[in-house]
Parts: C-alpha cells; sequence; structure tokens
C-alpha cells in the first residue's frame, strides 16, 4: 500500500467559501448528516477543522459540540487535527470534514480520531472522490496550485482500509455531489438530477460513517487434568505379582 504521508502540506481553507463550489457541497454534506445526527447519542461531539465546525449539526442530540481549529475567532479549542489535546475515549462523536485532503500525515488523524473516540463512538468523514470529474481535474497542471487540488484525494475504499484496520466497523458509504467543480452548480436542473441518480457513484464528494468496536479478550484457561502415577495395567500386573 503506498504510504499517506507527505512532507509536502497544502493550503488549509478556512471555510467552504474558499472552495469551488463550497457552499453547494457543503449543504449537500448536510442533506447526507441529516439522516445520522438522530441516531447518534452521547455527551461530546468533536468537529476537527474549520470546514466541519460550518456545518450544521443542530439535529444532533449531542448538546456539547466542540469544535477544534487553529483561528481563535471560529473555534473552542485550538489544536491541529493530529495532535487532539484530549485524553483517550473523550467523546462520542469526531467529524472529519474534508480534512484528510490538506494534512501530511492523513492516516495518523483517524487514528487520533480513534485514541479520544469512545467504545462505540461515532466517526463522521467526508471528502474528495479523485474516481469523479472533479478528481480527473487534478490531471490538468493549471489547477495543481489551486483549492481543493492542491490538496491530496483519498479513495474511499483507502479510507475504508485505515479504518478497518485501526477497528472501526462501516456502517455506511454514500458518493454524491456529481460535478467538475467548475462553473455554477444547478442543484436543480433535471440534468444534475439524472446525474445523482444514475452517476452518484463518480460523484465529487462521499461521506464515510463508522462505529469504533472495541472487543474484549476472554483468557482462554488450560484445562488442568489429573494425570494418575501409574497405568492401571501396570497396577494390575504388580497386583498379581505381589499375591503370588
Amino acid at each position: 500500500m503506498k504510504p499517506a504521508l507527505s512532507y509536502h502540506s497544502s493550503p488549509l481553507p478556512q471555510s467552504w467559501a474558499e472552495l469551488p463550489q463550497g457552499r453547494w457541497m457543503a449543504n449537500a454534506i448536510e442533506q447526507q448528516l441529516n439522516a445520522w445526527w438522530p441516531r447518534i447519542f452521547g455527551y461530546h461531539l468533536l468537529k476537527v477543522g474549520p470546514l466541519s465546525s460550518e456545518l450544521d449539526s443542530s439535529l444532533c442530540p449531542i448538546k456539547h459540540q466542540i469544535r477544534l481549529g487553529t483561528d481563535e475567532t471560529t473555534c473552542s479549542l485550538l489544536a491541529e487535527p493530529d495532535a487532539l489535546p484530549l485524553t483517550e475515549h473523550a467523546v462520542d462523536a469526531v467529524l472529519l470534514a474534508h480534512c484528510l485532503e490538506f494534512y501530511p500525515d492523513p492516516h495518523h488523524i483517524v487514528r487520533e480520531a480513534h485514541r479520544v473516540l469512545m467504545p462505540n463512538g461515532y466517526v463522521l468523514l467526508t471528502g474528495y472522490n479523485p474516481l469523479s470529474n472533479a478528481g480527473l481535474l487534478k490531471l490538468w497542471p493549471g489547477v495543481k496550485q489551486q483549492l481543493p487540488w492542491s490538496g491530496r484525494f483519498f479513495t474511499p475504499g483507502r479510507v475504508r482500509d485505515w479504518l478497518h484496520l485501526l477497528g472501526f466497523e462501516l456502517i455506511h458509504e454514500q458518493r454524491f455531489f456529481w460535478s467538475g467543480l467548475l462553473g455554477h452548480y444547478k442543484a436543480d436542473s433535471g440534468w444534475q438530477r439524472w446525474c445523482e441518480r444514475y452517476l452518484g457513484y463518480f460523484g465529487a464528494c462521499y461521506v464515510l460513517i463508522a462505529r469504533k468496536r472495541e472487543h474484549p479478550l476472554t483468557p482462554i484457561r488450560p484445562k488442568w487434568q489429573k494425570i494418575p502415577s501409574f497405568q492401571p495395567a501396570v497396577k494390575g500386573i504388580s497386583a498379581r505379582q505381589s499375591s503370588g
């Protein structure tokens, strides 16, 4: 497997408005997550990064929602996604919205999310789909220095492997937002609805929802068996010899 570690970081978008068609994509992500928020319970929800912090999660029953980032005007906790200042098993859900693409070590970000999650906690993760029109644009040299193409796009299958290696159980995957991220996004057009329905696999965005599973270890106890000091046949022989 090709390592995800990179020594070249990409500029980090501080708002959805900085991304092409970012507002429309944020609305599409919110629609996908709105079906899941009512199912997630607990005490603490961690929204990692400025893009996660901007998403509406008002339908989530968790009232204490922590916005983590580096801008003190919009975040309640100042830190980097790959160095969360939280103890183990501290939160019930973690939202990683388009967070892996713009950091040098995205796998470590997922490991940090796993570390701070409670057992059976949720991780909700979104990203750019490289198997889409937007992903193919990375082959055009003219956009490589622009957001979001300056970041690295990871396939949903690769991110699934990271989750499985850490012990997550994937419970939902969806690809959506069929667009090349160029020009004006027409969400209500008949052509757009047709593409969303039949070409959704090649959508520019994907969402993965997984739960942290921890199986308790049950020690295998040895079955001790008392072994007689003499075999029955030996005892019988010894008894007949002594009687003679």
